[in-house]
């Protein structure tokens, strides 16, 4: 996904708090029978899905535009950013983003001295006026979580990943609106939700918790996606707030959108 950085005083979420359920009960079965299996230490994690989750999960992709959301390989945007800094406000900023499915971005914001960074996998990089310095480890790890749980990522990619457990989770009040949930916790631990629009099943919100690498502590994302327009056959969201333990850290707004467009193979590359 396309962001900024920092965080404001923008409303506040709830932080979600993992529930005894019977997905965890299923994990600690499944664990349990993956321990005294004699299946070879190198065979793939045991998935699983409910029934009622495939079936929610299933109508959102086809809501989304079924196989020309599940095929498309490249997409541009534009528009406005909305920068949080150091929880003030620094205002809007034109963007312009490029990216390629699963790992690849190349986000440029700012008019008079615009800024780039260049995503590749591990490997990231800041281009200003300046010059250009490779990302700090804090900078690639926002990056790698936010595109991993991101709308694209989860329903393409994550819920096929081997150890994958999904649940539905019946009605959830979200802002005082009912809407589906499908409860995930992926190989990594990670706890997702997913929230479905109870008419049309597109996705409104996706929150994941992920413990940060150097402190430890567990961290609180929500990404909200709304104002749905159709391209090229495929539903997509022009407006995207992420929040991080309750608080926004960025905005998104689009106002341009291709999908599949050619893309030089050197933009994903530190300038030389």
């Amino acid at each position: 996904m396309e962001g900024a950085v920092g965080t404001t005083g923008g409303r506040k979420r709830t932080p979600h708090r993992a529930s005894c359920s019977v997905l965890c009960g299923l994990l600690l079965v499944m664990a349990a029978t993956a321990s005294f299996s004699p299946q070879d230490k190198g065979s793939p994690p045991v998935s699983f899905i409910s029934p009622a989750a495939k079936q929610k999960l299933e109508r959102s992709i086809q809501a989304l535009g079924g196989s020309a959301f599940l095929g498309w390989k490249s997409l541009r945007t534009t528009g406005q950013v909305f920068l949080i800094q150091d929880h003030s406000t620094a205002g809007f900023a034109p963007y312009k983003n490029i990216e390629v499915p699963p790992d690849k971005r190349r986000f440029t914001y700012g008019s008079d001295a615009p800024v780039t960074r260049i995503n590749n996998g591990k490997r990231g990089w800041e281009i200003d006026h300046y010059g250009i310095i490779q990302q700090t480890p804090e900078q690639i790890q926002a990056w790698k979580v936010g595109n991993r749980y991101s709308l694209e990522n989860v329903l393409r990619v994550l819920i096929h990943e081997p150890g994958i457990f999904i649940e539905d989770k019946g009605l959830a009040l979200k802002d005082n609106q009912p809407l589906e949930e499908v409860e995930m916790i992926d190989a990594r631990h990670v706890h997702v939700k997913i929230y479905l629009d109870q008419d049309n099943f597109l996705p409104r919100e996706i929150t994941y918790r992920v413990r940060d690498p150097r402190t430890h502590q567990w961290q609180e994302y929500s990404d909200v996606y709304s104002n749905y327009q159709t391209f090229q056959g495929i539903e997509t969201p022009m407006h995207i707030t992420r929040y991080l333990n309750g608080e926004r850290i960025s905005e998104l707004f689009r106002n341009k959108v291709r999908y599949n467009v050619a893309v030089p193979p050197t933009s994903f590359q530190a300038p030389r």
